[in-house]
């Protein structure tokens, strides 16, 4: 099984259009390296690819990772997965609008949200079909031969932009297994707290900001960063590192530190052995 890390960022990239922090002005000045928003595709065969999310910066992501198409109108972009409903995973569906038919798998708590909070499904089938595919949390399902998958629910008290709080499926994340190999691979871009099971092969998680009162402190937000869903990488790097196992941090805000190299909390990530997702990065599992 193959993951491409599309993008690494969290919502607006690295660096954001309307902010100057320190990490931002280096990314400006050349001195760190820019960030799409979050997005991965995986694949069994490096054929038949499946994209988690579908950022703004999808037609971008596609183009420099090699998965546009090669013939007319056949590309081997099979499928687009939501981890939920969040505009910075699903405002790109409007710009992979010239499918003829677009199929995507979400669960039926994001689907109506999509369609009866943000309008955006009815958008873009206006464009296109829509082939939606149900997710259940904690049901296997077949993504292609030799590809199955899980999704599950994350435990999350934030209530998404539309005012809905707490709903079965609102946010999850996948278990991949590569049949023939056995190995596993998680996805987790977004988590308030660590769910139970996070063994696998490789673990892809949520590394949004490196401290609870991050935003606060900088001045830019007064909400922590479990208050917008996500547990700080301060927090969750002592746990993740008892787990002995390929472990890679994105969905980073623009404002975390980790997004430097050289800084004290990068050197903390990479002596827990833990890893910093960069865009293009490709893990074979």
């Amino acid at each position: 099984m193959w993951v491409r890390v599309l993008g690494s960022a969290a919502g607006g990239g690295s660096p954001q259009w309307n902010c100057g922090c320190e990490v931002c002005a280096a990314v400006r000045s050349g001195a760190a390296r820019p960030r799409t928003q979050s997005s991965i595709a995986v694949s069994v065969d490096r054929q038949k690819w499946f994209l988690f999310n579908a950022s703004p910066d999808v037609h971008q992501q596609i183009e420099s990772s090699g998965l546009q198409a090669l013939t007319q109108r056949e590309s081997p972009v099979q499928a687009v997965l939501l981890t939920d409903a969040e505009l910075d995973h699903t405002l790109g569906l409007l710009l992979l609008r010239e499918a003829p038919s677009l199929r995507l798998y979400a669960t039926p708590a994001v689907h109506k949200t999509l369609r009866d909070g943000s309008g955006l499904l009815s958008l873009l089938e206006r464009y296109c079909s829509v082939e939606w595919t149900p997710v259940l949390p904690g049901a296997d399902f077949s993504l292609t031969e030799g590809l199955f998958c899980r999704a599950f629910d994350v435990k999350t008290t934030k209530k998404d932009r539309f005012g809905v709080g707490v709903d079965h499926g609102r946010v999850v994340g996948y278990r991949l297994t590569d049949e023939s190999s056995g190995r596993t691979m998680i996805y987790l871009p977004g988590a308030q707290s660590l769910p139970s099971d996070l063994n696998a092969d490789c673990l892809l998680i949520d590394g949004t900001c490196w401290q609870e009162d991050e935003l606060i402190r900088l001045g830019l937000l007064a909400k922590t960063s479990r208050e917008m869903g996500h547990l700080p990488v301060q927090e969750s790097l002592g746990p993740l590192a008892q787990l002995h196992q390929r472990t890679i941090y994105l969905h980073l805000n623009n404002t975390n530190p980790i997004l430097l190299e050289g800084t004290p909390e990068r050197r903390a990530v990479e002596r827990s052995g833990l890893e910093v997702a960069g865009d293009g990065l490709e893990v074979e599992v």
